[in-house]
């Protein structure tokens, strides 16, 4: 059987400015919302360490409304309200396929407030702590989206860039 999850990749535009001088480039950067995973194995780990907001579900759920549970479960407050589209379903490295929902939108909660999940840790003390699923979340450019998301996540990113550039945005 099939893990499914379902999650939310939010992007904005930005106006682009040259990172030395601070003029603007002429560009309109894209911005997407991704989120550090949390716990100890990703605690000392950047890059290919982040992931969009989702979560599994079951058959019979709506994927979208599993989407936008999981994004609050994650972040501690609900997702912006948008015109979410299906951006599509990608199989990862795992064998889980994650069916992704995109919106033009611009969230900035004052904090990040994650669920979380048991482990015991360290591994054989026999001691369960606590981790959140998530220890960070942020905006960050398309391109350093690339090299932050862990690898199976970089076709949803492709998804969104081939979306915009044919929807002349």
């Amino acid at each position: 059987m099939t893990v499914r999850s379902a999650g939310i990749l939010l992007y904005r535009r930005t106006a682009g400015t040259d990172g030395t001088t601070g003029a603007p480039t002429g560009g309109t950067p894209v911005e997407v919302w991704i989120a550090h995973m949390g716990g100890p194995f990703w605690s000392r780990k950047d890059d290919r360490a982040w992931s969009i907001p989702k979560g599994e579900y079951d058959d019979g759920e709506d994927p979208l409304a599993a989407a936008h549970r999981e994004f609050a479960e994650e972040m501690g407050t609900p997702a912006p309200p948008a015109d979410y589209f299906l951006l599509g379903s990608f199989r990862q490295p795992s064998g889980k396929v994650i069916t992704v929902f995109s919106a033009e939108a611009d969230f900035a909660p004052s904090q990040i407030v994650s669920n979380t999940f048991p482990l015991e840790w360290p591994r054989g003390s026999g001691t369960v702590r606590h981790f959140p699923e998530v220890d960070d979340a942020r905006w960050v450019e398309e391109s350093v989206a690339r090299i932050k998301l862990v690898k199976g996540q970089l076709p949803v990113l492709d998804a969104l860039m081939e979306h915009l550039a044919g929807s002349g945005g």
